[in-house]
């Protein structure tokens, strides 16, 4: 019961991060904005192929192409800008030379890509479930948000995280 309480207010907080962080999305209307999917899918595309080279292939230099030097970034761990970004990455990479991300699903709204993600270090984690979600702006990525959860060893249902 404890940790799902705490669950709640991490994730409650998270979104008021989130909203208070970057222009908020417009309340839900019947008012639909036209959305350019062929720009989403572009977005999506550029997101993706830099997933796959920088968090799989461990290739620094898909920052270089694929981020916009002033990359802002919502992860207390992980310093804004694109060299810092990097240079956070480089060390990870050294300490975790297996670490490896499988996207399980993905989605686009406006300029952003969302990710659902199972990160893990080696062959013996578990990992971790993450929802990252990226902004994207002129054939760049731009800022970033991420909600990251531990895979349990048990749980309460017979579902899978992913």
């Amino acid at each position: 019961m404890k940790h799902a309480v705490i669950l709640a207010v991490s994730l409650f907080c998270s979104a008021g991060a989130l909203a208070a962080a970057s222009q908020p999305f417009p309340p839900p209307s019947d008012n639909i904005p036209a959305r350019n999917l062929q720009q989403e899918n572009q977005n999506l595309k550029l997101v993706y192929q830099f997933y796959q080279e920088f968090f799989n292939q461990h290739n620094l230099q898909a920052a270089d192409r694929d981020l916009s030097p002033g990359y802002k970034q919502h992860n207390p761990h992980v310093p804004d800008g694109r060299a810092p970004f990097v240079s956070y990455f480089a060390g990870y990479f050294k300490a975790n030379p297996q670490a490896h991300s499988e996207i399980t699903q993905y989605g686009t709204y406006g300029d952003r890509v969302f990710l659902r993600v199972h990160s893990v270090k080696n062959a013996d984690d578990r990992g971790r479930a993450i929802v990252d979600i990226f902004r994207v702006e002129h054939g760049k990525i731009v800022e970033h948000w991420d909600s990251v959860q531990d895979v349990p060893a048990t749980s309460a249902n017979t579902n899978t995280m992913f």
